[in-house]
């Protein structure tokens, strides 16, 4: 993944339910007759593996993912897993859903990774894909921002969070040509987060970990770019009457069979 965060699943668990529901509204529009393969690719703490277990129980399941912290947590549940970069991840023999959620979009060049991954897929095989469309949001682009204003600004040169994700017309022309059937919609959840902070908490278990990660070892640079970034949260998302923050959250969703 981009800049090789260190994921912590405990901070990304969080708000699991919250990131677990996009997953839940692919899933359900994955259709394939009998799979005997699924691979859960970058699937991170194994949220997902419950339900793609319940959907394909005929199926050998397995969960690829470069951070050895996550997939500690998704063995504890006893998933069958891999740690690769899935960047550059190729099976060992085709599989037939390639399911992946909330990873792709750290990855760089999905000009070359989309075709890539139906290269990966059995004939009649099936690409599920969902990534967070949300670059231009507060909650993204004020990471990029602030990293460049602050005392912590020459320990976080060069460091950014997951690339902008193209819009989904880009994804189409990319795409058709090289399938049987595309499905592309994209979604925007509004969540409903509570708490102290709990926007820049939210950021904490995903899109700030490259930040967090540059910003090791030095606590008061750190802790001094959370603060100004949590400042800025709480102008961009105000409480609600009762006390509630609302995340508007857009996502993007692709089915590909080849």
């Amino acid at each position: 993944m981009s800049g090789n965060p260190v994921w912590d699943p405990e901070q990304y668990l969080r708000f699991g339910d919250e990131r677990l529901r996009p997953a839940l509204d692919l899933l359900a529009r994955v259709a394939h007759p009998g799979p005997a393969r699924v691979v859960d690719l970058g699937c991170g703490a194994g949220s997902a593996m419950p339900a793609l277990r319940a959907r394909f129980p005929g199926a050998a399941l397995r969960g690829v993912d470069g951070s050895a912290e996550m997939l500690a947590k998704a063995r504890t549940a006893g998933f069958d897993t891999e740690r690769a970069d899935i960047a550059a991840w190729v099976p060992a023999e085709p599989v037939d859903v390639l399911f992946s959620n909330a990873a792709l979009h750290w990855l760089p060049g999905h000009a070359v990774l989309f075709p890539r991954l139906l290269g990966c897929l059995a004939p009649g095989g099936v690409l599920a894909a969902q990534m967070p469309h949300m670059h231009a949001a507060p909650v993204r682009a004020a990471q990029d921002r602030l990293a460049t204003d602050g005392p912590w600004a020459g320990r976080l040169q060069g460091v950014r969070s997951a690339p902008p994700v193209p819009d989904p017309a880009w994804y189409y022309d990319l795409l058709a040509p090289r399938t049987a059937a595309l499905d592309i919609w994209a979604t925007e959840y509004l969540h409903v987060l509570r708490g102290e902070d709990p926007v820049a908490r939210w950021a904490m278990g995903s899109s700030l970990r490259p930040y967090m990660d540059a910003l090791e070892g030095e606590p008061d640079l750190r802790e001094g770019f959370l603060a100004a970034y949590a400042d800025e949260m709480r102008r961009a998302y105000p409480p609600q009457a009762d006390g509630a923050v609302l995340l508007p959250f857009r996502r993007l969703f692709i089915l590909a069979r080849v």
